[in-house]
């Protein structure tokens, strides 16, 4: 698994445990990574589990808006 900062992660597959990864340490894009929760806007280092995914930047929400960073 490799992202990209912007990237959202997907934690256990269930949406409403997202965040945005806004760093990581390795160069490559491999984990862990630095996420900032959208729930409460807390910051982690994360290993994510075998059904957590990460979805590109600018990929449509499930109501089809694009989501960024900043929104």
């Amino acid at each position: 698994m490799y992202a990209h900062v912007g990237d959202r992660l997907i934690a256990e597959g269930d949406a409403a445990r997202a965040g945005f990864i806004i760093g990581f340490p390795h160069e490559d894009g491999s984990p862990p990574y630095i996420v900032k929760w959208l729930s409460d806007g807390h910051i982690a280092m994360v290993w994510p589990g075998d059904f957590a995914r990460v979805v590109p930047s600018g990929s449509p929400s499930p109501d089809g808006r694009p989501l960024t960073a900043g929104a």
